[in-house]
């Protein structure tokens, strides 16, 4: 009886590290593919086809390759988005002390979330604010960061970020609202597809709104000023 007992917490502990190993696993089929192999789908696209189905609603989603997305695009995403993606780890430290700080303060809650985070969020994940949904983002940053370059997490999130109602990825909405691939995006156009980032079923590109307008001024400046951090040489698109 001594012995079973004292045996008891060993299996526990076997049982814990095989557990923590076949997870490790598991990500690693998840996330390492995707550096080379482009996504079929993702959690948000699978959720909002699965809430529209009843609806008649498609979702147009179009993945092309970094060299036929307008340079432009990406630096209207990081101007918006997470202008630090470059020099930080997955995870931008100091906007999550401002925003912990300003949520504990005011009722309107502010998200800190970087680009690999929304990757790791859209690809694999759902929109639920819960610690248990954002532990998860968190693990799945840290490997997508480990695993991937900086360009290959640009590419992917262009590709997946939602960017209106069913719409996915910088090309579909490009060809949706300006009838044009994203390779030749404007400056403008580009500025205004990221300024509905934050909230794509709130924000419109058609008919934007005031705020919406005066923020896609706001990113084509800053976007300007980020021309620095995505020099030809690490982006291959098109100007």
């Amino acid at each position: 009886m001594a012995a079973t007992s004292r045996s008891l917490p060993r299996r526990i502990v076997r049982f814990a590290w095989r557990a923590l190993l076949a997870w490790v696993l598991l990500t690693l089929l998840l996330v390492l593919p995707l550096r080379w192999l482009h996504p079929l789908t993702s959690g948000f696209m699978l959720q909002n086809w699965v809430e529209q189905r009843s609806l008649g609603a498609a979702v147009h989603y179009a993945w092309v390759p970094r060299q036929r997305i307008s340079r432009r695009a990406a630096l209207a995403a990081l101007a918006a988005e997470d202008q630090k993606f470059f020099s930080h780890p997955g995870f931008d430290v100091d906007s999550i002390r401002k925003v912990w700080k300003h949520n504990g303060q005011s009722r309107q809650l502010r998200g800190a979330s970087t680009i690999s985070q929304q990757v790791a969020k859209n690809l694999w994940l759902w929109p639920a604010r819960t610690w248990f949904r954002k532990g998860l983002e968190a693990w799945f940053t840290v490997w997508v960061e480990l695993l991937w370059p900086k360009e290959r997490i640009l590419e992917v999130y262009l590709n997946i970020a939602q960017f209106g109602p069913h719409v996915f990825g910088v090309e579909a909405a490009s060809q949706l609202y300006f009838r044009k691939p994203a390779a030749t995006l404007s400056a403008a156009e580009a500025a205004l597809l990221a300024a509905v980032l934050p909230s794509p079923s709130v924000y419109r590109v058609r008919s934007p709104s005031r705020y919406t307008t005066r923020r896609q001024g706001w990113i084509q400046r800053q976007a300007g000023r980020l021309g620095d951090e995505l020099p030809a040489a690490r982006w291959s698109g098109r100007p």
